[in-house]
């Protein structure tokens, strides 16, 4: 705004004492201080309004003045409720560095003043961000991107004040403005951020949703596919399509009281990002493909010649430069939703294209490097490695099922709460392609082993494989609960009446392969009252836990109960 249109204004009561030439300066913020050197808190182009609490004699004039000037201030409004009249040597010194000045009379609250023009100052900001918001949008639409998410934001930093950044549905932060930084949102707060926009999407709350995290607020407003409008968002079966797989704009600010004219430009802003982020999924396109071709080979028994010759082409797309086959892992995903036939194929693909760029990610040149195709209701993921080490314990390094999900788990519970579940299962790692086959049945049968955990978001890997959990999820729920009940419903029952304790009692002495010192001193027990315990146990059971099978029964009945 012009400092014309501030002496035009009469409820600010301003009187231009000096300057009149230099009306036409813009003024780009207001700034209040009583400071001899405010030179710190002052970028140009301020208003800066003054009750001259600095000034004690006529040589205080000058250099506040000339500090004003050295910082590129615009003008400067001294109050007359301390000294009545603006002092003469203020009016010589503007005057004299050319420093327009005016008088605010007692009756007008700086506040006022600011009120204002922050007012009239964020308003053009606005106009002017959206004028290169839609300028962006035409050059995006019709060319090569122009930078990604990163360049949106910075202008929301430079022109609006707003610390803003895009999030995955995971919870992993994608981009960020340069006024905000990365760091600047810690990974706990971005979940937390996710978790919160994902529960009141899957509710119908009218987005942007508001939220308050250590006295911080945050505004969320949903990026959808430019391919779909948003009150397809509130139909349920749309939402639960797309809930996992849609980005997030999280705005440092209450957008509660913003006018419409800024949602309008936020929502501008969404549908910006939302054109980046369809590119992206386009430049996923070859390496989709690539997975495909490769399943089918796989899943139809080709020749394991034709595989790696597929295999062979898969990996310079996957990981450039590599000079030679890589070592390869599959990941297997699968959401489900109850009631509802919606394909969760697409859903676990997206998913899983998202889950797995923290864990492979060695710079932003390498994120984005796995191959996902999906079938029906699954997902499968081939990831390449560039080594396979083994470590003193002779495992395998890699993709691990638990670190797949230990960043992400929180925010998907959330989306998934309800009547959602996601379960992935983790292949050990081949080195051709005839291993290729079994890794994927291998992945497979870790992904239904995952599926009989309690919680929305399981994972198993193939190390669990070689164990007895390989079998529990295949037993029927009939047998189950019929093998469980005739060995652990007496003690719960003694337990009910008597406190005894008698489950966990058993299950420390199992956890202690039978030792009684050691399961004594876990349980902070006498020797003698673990004797007697465990003599109650088979008395009401009729086993003996000195035997190795009776042992073993009590142990799957502990795990499958």
């Amino acid at each position: 705004m012009r400092l014309r249109a501030l002496l035009d204004t009469d409820a600010l009561g301003l009187k231009l004492l000096g300057g009149e030439e230099e009306l036409d300066r813009t003024v780009r913020g207001v700034m209040t201080t009583d400071l001899r050197d405010p030179s710190r808190y002052l970028s140009g182009g301020e208003l800066v309004l003054t009750g001259l609490a600095w000034r004690h004699d006529a040589e205080d004039s000058e250099p506040f003045v000339r500090i004003l000037v050295q910082q590129g201030v615009t003008a400067l409004a001294a109050g007359e409720a301390e000294l009545g009249d603006v002092p003469a040597d203020l009016v010589t010194a503007c005057a004299r560095h050319r420093l327009p000045l005016f008088a605010v009379h007692e009756s007008v609250a700086f506040a006022t003043i600011t009120e204002h023009v922050v007012r009239q100052v964020s308003g053009e900001r606005a106009g002017d961000l959206a004028a290169v918001v839609d300028r962006h949008r035409r050059m995006m639409t019709s060319g090569p991107a122009g930078g990604g998410p990163d360049v949106v934001l910075d202008l929301l930093g430079s022109d609006l004040d707003l610390r803003a950044w895009v999030l995955a549905p995971t919870g992993r932060l994608i981009a960020g403005s340069k006024a905000a930084g990365p760091a600047a949102l810690p990974a706990e707060t971005c979940g937390r951020l996710v978790a919160e926009h994902l529960t009141a999407t899957r509710t119908g709350r009218r987005a942007p949703h508001r939220v308050l995290l250590g006295g911080t607020t945050y505004s969320l407003f949903p990026i959808r596919s430019t391919g779909r409008s948003p009150q397809s968002a509130r139909d349920t079966r749309d939402v639960r399509e797309t809930l996992l797989s849609d980005w997030l704009l999280a705005v440092e600010a209450d957008a509660g009281d913003w006018a419409e004219e800024r949602l309008d430009l936020l929502h501008g802003v969404t549908q910006l990002i939302a054109v980046e982020r369809d590119r992206r999924d386009a430049a996923r396109t070859v390496r989709r493909r690539l997975a495909q071709e490769v399943l089918e080979l796989v899943q139809t028994g080709a020749a394991p010649g034709e595989i790696a010759a597929r295999l062979r082409v898969a990996a310079p797309v996957l990981l450039p430069g590599l000079g030679a086959a890589p070592h390869w892992q599959v990941v297997v995903a699968r959401v489900d939703w109850d009631g509802d036939g919606i394909e969760g194929g697409p859903v676990a693909q997206a998913l899983l294209e998202e889950i797995l760029v923290d864990p492979l990610s060695a710079g932003p040149e390498h994120s984005d490097r796995i191959a996902v195709a999906h079938t029906g209701e699954e997902a499968i993921a081939l990831v390449p490695l560039p080594a396979v080490s083994t470590e003193h314990d002779g495992s395998e390094t890699g993709v691990l099922a638990d670190a797949l999900l230990e960043s992400v788990r929180d925010p998907l519970t959330a989306g998934l709460d309800g009547d959602g579940h996601l379960t992935l299962g983790v292949s050990a790692a081949v080195h051709s392609a005839e291993g290729l086959r079994g890794a994927l049945e291998e992945a497979r049968h870790a992904r239904r082993v995952a599926a009989a955990r309690p919680g929305r978001v399981c994972a198993a890997g193939h190390q669990e494989l070689a164990s007895h959990v390989l079998l529990l999820p295949f037993v029927p729920d009939d047998v189950r609960r019929a093998f469980t009940a005739r060995l652990l419903d007496p003690l719960r029952d003694y337990d009910r009446r008597h406190r005894a304790e008698l489950i966990p009692t058993l299950e420390a002495f199992l956890d202690c392969d039978g030792s009684w010192t050691r399961c004594a001193g876990r349980l902070h027990l006498h020797v003698n009252t673990l004797r007697y315990r465990v003599g109650r146990i088979e008395q009401l059971t009729g086993r003996d836990l000195s035997r190795l099978e009776d042992k073993l029964d009590f142990f799957l009945a502990l795990r499958m109960s």
